[in-house]
Order: C-alpha cells, then structure tokens, then sequence
C-alpha cells in the first residue's frame, strides 16, 4: 500500500500514460511499414508519391521540433498531449476516406503538426524530469519499448483485422485497409481522455527559474553552445536513420521476394514485437553501465546487421528473412530505446530542456525529410532490388559515425571519473 503512495509509483505510473499516448499516435503516419503495397493499391498513388508525403511529414517535423520544445517549456504537457491525440484521429478520418494525392500532402503535413509541434517535445521532457539522473536509460528505455509494445499490439491487431475482411467474399484490399485506419483512430479518441484527465501537469516552478523569465534568444543560444546536446544529435540523425531504413522493409520484401501482403504484414509486425525488448533491455543495461557506451556498441551491431540485408539472396528462405529482419529491428530498436538516455548527461536545465530537445530533434529526425527524396529516385533508378541494397549501405555507413560520435559523447565521463 506505500508503494502506492509513493513517489516511484506515481512516475510510473505516469510514465505508462506516456507509453501509451506515444504508442497510440504514431501508428497512422507510418501505415506504410506494414501496408505499403496496400495503400499504393487503396489510395492509386506511386511509391515516389507515398514517398513524398512522408518527406512532407518529415518537413514539417523539421521545422516544428523547436517550437515544439518552446511550448514544452510554456504550456501544460496534459494538454498539448490531450489535443494532439484527438487531432490526430480527426485527420485520420479524412484519411480513411481514401482521398486524392494532394489532399494527401496536406494530410502528412497536418499530421506532423499534431504530432510534431504540440505532441514531441512534451512527451520527451515529461520522461525526462520523471526520471533521476542515474534512471534516465531506464526510462527512455521504458517510454520507446513501451511505446513499440503497444504498436506492436494495435499492429497485430490490425494485420489480423486486415486479412479477415480479404478472407470474406465480399472483401477487398481498400476495404481491409480502411477498417485498419478505423481501428488506430478509435483507439486514438479512447486514449486522449484517459491521459487529459489522469496525467498530472508538472509545477515548472519548481524547477531552476521560471519560464516566463526567460529570454528565447539567450535559451537557444545556450543550448547552442553546449558540445555534448552536438554529439547527442548526431548519435540521433545516425541512429534514426537506421531505424527509418526499416519502414522500406515491407515494399522490398514484397517486391523482391515474392511474399504476399500479409506474409510481408506478418514478418514486419514480428519485428514490431522486438521494440520492447530491444529498448527496455537496452535502457536498463544503459544505467548498469553507460549509456554512451550501450549506444556505440548498438549502433555498430545495427549497421552491420542492416548492411547484411543487402546482400540477402533473393531466393532465401523465408525463416532466413525473418530472423534477419528481427536482428535488424532488436539492434535498432536498442539504439532508439537508449539514444535520448545521453540527454541526462548534457547537463541542460530543467527550464530549457524543453528547447534543447527541440533542437536536438530538429537535426536527430532530419532524415525524416531527406530520406524519402533520396530513396525514390534511387529506387527507380536502380529497380529489381538493387536501389534498395545501395540505400541500405549508405546508412549503415551513417551508423558506423554516429557509433563514433557516441563515443566521442561517453569520453568526458570517462575522464572525469578517472
């Protein structure tokens, strides 16, 4: 009964709030990993057209993430998490009307509003002021694993949701697609009350100085000038770019391997089911040691093993696709579940960690803009598989710096500890 009572239960509990929003939102905006092929055929659009709206998606990200942070540090995060859920859905709706091209771009670029401007930098700073320092790989591990057990629940779901409506005789693949769609958005309208009325807003306070005290000028210049919050944001651009390269698994298996749209659904759903267990395992072994440490390791283990899907034989077995596929998706899901624990070790205060995350966000997701405009043209100029295997190289490349810059990031420690 006193753990209950506690201030451990409370941020616990908190935190699972957060898991749940976090794993609850994102989903829409990346139908693609497991229904590519699909929603090509649904919507009667081009890869390079779907490609394009993920690189508006990825746009507005960009230029969000800062002012995204400025509001973390004004606003009840209750709120702004609250309203992007429920904006979220909203759009989704449109979305599952199946509209034209264009009204897609607006739908991507609206979405990375919601989720991008009022919803990122939130989530972010809450896990990091509910943590103690020596919790941060923890928590962080907790909030991505999390995150990727309830997207691999609501994904399993999904999948199993899409093949019953093509088994019955009526059902076809826009109209599996859209009960889908439906699925996210109600579980999206069910999660945004529970966090509006049962997640406590933080008294900022309490925290070094006020933020109405602040100047945005001198905040932002301090961040800039902080070595450690550079390092942290290449180890991110590096290691998210290997994560994003595995939303181009479905399409390349489908295309290359001649596996159906559920068996490719199947195979990247199971990679799903490696988040938790890769992000939490890495977060708690980030805290027993470093996790600057934790992280170069992952990250060179991820840029192999991605390195090693290029050169996966067409005729493979598909036992052989899956185990690869699970490798790749355990090794990057580690390194997202223990790349933002470095934050604990810039030492920003708690009155602009909110910008500083923005910041570091802004350059850690850039490849959420810049990596479908290169992906497309590489793929259709270099068709049969082999766009694929080029793109998969350059990025395990970027993982090998990142894996530097972490080690450059663990450094300071080290020597100050000797």
């Amino acid at each position: 009964m006193l753990f209950f009572n506690s201030n451990a239960f409370r941020s616990y509990y908190q935190l699972a709030l957060i898991v749940v929003a976090a794993g609850s939102i994102y989903p829409l905006l990346y139908l693609r990993q497991n229904f590519e092929i699909s929603i090509l055929e649904s919507f009667d659009i081009t890869q390079t057209q779907l490609r394009y709206c993920s690189s508006m998606l990825g746009f507005i990200f960009m230029i969000s993430y800062v002012p995204s942070g400025w509001l973390a540090d004004r606003f009840s995060s209750r709120k702004l998490l609250a309203s992007s859920l429920v904006a979220t859905a909203l759009i989704g709706m449109w979305f599952s009307t199946m509209p034209s091209y264009s009204s897609l771009l607006f739908i991507y670029g609206a979405w990375g509003i919601a989720t991008g401007l009022t919803f990122w930098s939130a989530h972010i700073k809450l896990v990091a002021m509910l943590a103690n320092k020596d919790q941060q790989g923890k928590f962080f591990g907790i909030l991505d694993g999390g995150r990727g057990l309830v997207e691999a629940i609501l994904a399993t779901l999904a999948i199993a949701l899409f093949a019953y409506v093509l088994s019955q005789e009526s059902g076809s693949t826009s109209m599996a697609l859209q009960q889908v769609i439906y699925l996210y958005i109600v579980v999206l309208l069910l999660v945004a009350p529970l966090v509006y009325w049962l997640l406590d807003d933080f008294d900022e306070s309490a925290s070094d100085n006020k933020t109405s005290d602040s100047n945005f000028k001198n905040d932002l210049m301090t961040v800039l000038r902080h070595r450690e919050i550079w390092l942290c944001a290449i180890c991110i651009i590096c290691g998210y770019q290997l994560f994003y390269a595995t939303y181009s698994f479905s399409a390349y298996l489908q295309e290359n391997f001649g596996l159906s749209a559920v068996a490719v659904g199947t195979i990247t759903v199971a990679k799903l089911w490696m988040r938790p267990i890769g992000g939490i395992t890495a977060g708690f072994i980030g805290d027993w040691s470093s996790p600057e440490k934790v992280l170069c390791i992952l990250l060179v283990l991820a840029s192999l093993s991605l390195a090693l899907m290029a050169f996966l034989p067409t005729n493979s077995a598909s036992i052989l696709m899956l185990v690869v596929v699970l490798l790749i998706g355990l090794l990057t899901y580690g390194v997202r579940g223990i790349y933002w624990a470095t934050l604990g070790g810039c030492n920003v205060p708690n009155k602009i960690k909110g910008l500083a995350i923005g910041m570091i966000s802004m350059i850690g997701y850039f490849p959420e803009f810049y990596l479908p405009l290169i992906s497309a043209p590489l793929l259709e100029l270099y068709p049969g598989g082999t766009g694929y295997k080029i793109y998969y190289l350059i990025i395990s490349i970027f993982g090998i710096m990142g894996a530097y810059a972490a080690y450059l990031l663990g450094r300071p420690k080290a020597i100050r500890n000797s």
